[in-house]
């Protein structure tokens, strides 16, 4: 008899963390770069907070082959991933949440006047993520981060 548990809903893992009251941390805004904090850690998945002050934003990257999903949790989020070549925007206000796979590529951005606040879960547990360049439609790699050292 296998007894194999299923892998949680990385989307409803995020919308377990929704409330900054009930976060390990206190919620921070950081003038100068994305304020971000990991929450929790579970065998087959992690929990990171970020905040985005208005104009702050990642650059393009992907999670070095961990799957993932993110809620947004207060304001507006703009996530762009590459299609045909080019960067193609998706807004996200508060409540709305994103899945992706292990091969994901994007860039998030606050392009809003107000604060905003989400939640993301990674499987398995970020080691690395890649950044790239878009350049004449094809994605380069800019720089490979390590976790424990580049964040």
């Amino acid at each position: 008899m296998n007894h194999h548990r299923p892998e949680p809903d990385l989307l409803a893992v995020a919308a377990r963390w929704v409330d900054p009251a009930t976060w390990p941390v206190a919620l921070r805004y950081d003038p100068a770069e994305r304020w971000y904090a990991r929450l929790a850690t579970a065998d087959d998945h992690e929990v990171w907070a970020l905040s985005w002050l208005p104009g702050q934003g990642t650059d393009l990257h992907d999670h070095g082959g961990s799957a993932g999903a993110f809620r947004v949790v207060a304001g507006t989020l703009t996530e762009e991933t590459v299609v045909s070549g080019r960067l193609r925007p998706r807004p996200l206000a508060a409540g709305a949440g994103r899945r992706f796979g292990p091969r994901h590529v994007h860039v998030v951005t606050n392009r809003g006047a107000e604060p905003a606040v989400s939640v993301h879960v990674y499987r398995p547990a970020l080691v690395r993520m890649t950044r790239y360049l878009l350049a004449d439609g094809r994605l380069r790699v800019a720089e490979v981060a390590e976790a424990g050292r580049s964040w």
